[in-house]
């Protein structure tokens, strides 16, 4: 585990990822295009962990899952099980609020083709790790994917062999947290018929009520 630090908007830790987001930028001046803060409560009782800014999503609204397909599918949802005021988040300053939740990226950057390197994931870690340490002690983590799945790992130290990807899948962690599993609510995940958004749901709720939030899944 890395040293923790706060969130950088002005990150440059990762020289690949800066210059894609000033080609970005160039391209798109009216984009993000820089790191995404987390978004939702300071002292949520979930935690959503997805991989990274999307290129005309958060990376264009600046706020996580906003503006893209797989975003849709979690405000939906987040709406829906009642953490979330509106089923539709459009923009970083639309008002919508959500309750007792809270959704970060492993990777705040966007990465060129959706696809970060390990030693860009390592580099971000150090974000999620200090994200991770200001959380309360009764707090459910949502990982959307086995590369979120690991960052949350790597970033509170433990270790990969024993806490297993799978969807649905459920680990106590030794402080007494959980960490659950889910497919990413991405296009090709839903299309593909990977994850519908039944089965989306299934999990959110029961991450939900891990966490204390709803009574029953």
């Amino acid at each position: 585990m890395g040293t923790a630090v706060a969130f950088d908007a002005h990150c440059r830790r990762c020289p690949r990822l800066a210059s894609h987001l000033d080609t970005v930028r160039a391209a798109h001046p009216g984009y993000h295009a820089a790191p995404v803060p987390a978004f939702g409560v300071e002292r949520p009782r979930l935690l959503v962990v997805g991989l990274a800014p999307g290129m005309h999503g958060a990376n264009r609204t600046g706020r996580p899952f906003t503006g893209d397909h797989a975003g849709v599918l979690l405000y939906a949802t987040l709406h829906r099980i009642g953490l979330a005021d509106n089923a539709q988040s459009l923009h970083a300053d639309d008002g919508l609020r959500l309750h007792q939740c809270r959704i970060t990226n492993a990777v705040k950057c966007l990465p060129p083709e959706n696809r970060p390197t390990g030693k860009e994931v390592a580099n971000c870690n150090a974000y999620l790790s200090e994200e991770l340490r200001q959380l309360p002690e009764r707090v459910v983590i949502l990982a959307l994917g086995g590369v979120a799945h690991r960052a949350v790992l790597r970033a509170l130290g433990l270790r990969q062999a024993a806490h297993g990807f799978g969807h649905g899948a459920e680990h106590r962690l030794a402080d007494g947290r959980w960490l659950v599993d889910s497919y990413h609510c991405s296009r090709y995940n839903t299309q593909t018929g990977r994850l519908t958004a039944e089965a989306f749901e299934t999990v959110l709720r029961r991450a939900a009520t891990l966490a204390g939030i709803i009574d029953r899944p």
